[in-house]
């Protein structure tokens, strides 16, 4: 499966839409990484060869400029001598040497123009690989931490910490029911004999009934005579 057609694709690509796109990233992020190595090593053996090819047109040149300057040697030597034809002929030579020499320039430039062209293409690819590393690293860690995640909800929800609630409400029932009980017990006594509280509650208020009905004795005393309540 090829994500991209040629290196421009690479280089103008939208890793993000690409992404969202795929219905599974992780395989999609690693094969847009292949292509992109494939690619860039693709790109590297051409610049190579661009390089040596450039290398020995520029070696080609310069063993044509002092060609060159043979003939001139040669044709002033023949002029020399009075032999304007022999100089004439080498002058020509020196032409033709000079135009192929051109040529060649023209042909190094071009091809200078290209590595550096290629030049700028491997920054933007090697830039490209480097973010869509980056992006398998995050969706490997995404991917990691959804992992932790269900394991911790799955160790959380399993059957045998539920089981063990379970027990713990079966127990807190029947200790509810024991309290009840005895609860129930109580209620049933207290309705025949008075509980000790009751007793004591009962000596309070009638304790406080007879101090009251004293101070009020005391008081009507220091007024004078009671009156007569026996009638």
């Amino acid at each position: 499966m090829s994500i991209f057609s040629r290196l421009s694709d690479i280089v103008n690509s939208n890793l993000n839409a690409i992404l969202a796109n795929a219905e599974d990233p992780e395989k999609i992020i690693r094969l847009v990484i292949q292509e992109m190595e494939d690619t860039l090593v693709e790109v590297r053996s051409q610049a190579v060869r661009a390089i040596a090819d450039r290398r020995e047109l520029e070696r080609r040149a310069e063993g044509l400029i002092r060609e060159e300057a043979e003939w001139r040697r040669r044709a002033e030597l023949a002029l020399s001598r009075n032999r304007e034809d022999l100089a004439k002929a080498a002058l020509q030579a020196r032409v033709n040497v000079e135009r192929e020499r051109r040529e060649l320039e023209r042909h190094t430039a071009t091809l200078a123009d290209s590595l550096e062209r290629q030049n700028e293409d491997i920054g933007k690819l090697q830039s490209k690989l480097a973010d869509a590393r980056s992006r398998q690293r995050a969706l490997a860690t995404r991917h990691k931490v959804a992992d932790g995640r269900l394991k911790l909800k799955k160790r959380l929800y399993d059957e045998r910490i539920n089981d063990a609630f379970s027990r713990f409400e079966q127990v807190e029932r029947a200790l509810d029911e024991a309290e009840g009980r005895v609860e129930a017990y109580d209620l049933g006594r207290a309705a025949g004999r008075p509980t000790l509280e009751q007793e004591l509650a009962g000596l309070e208020t009638e304790a406080a009934v007879e101090d009251e009905l004293a101070a009020m004795k005391q008081r009507l005393g220091n007024r004078g005579t009671l009156p007569d309540t026996s009638s």
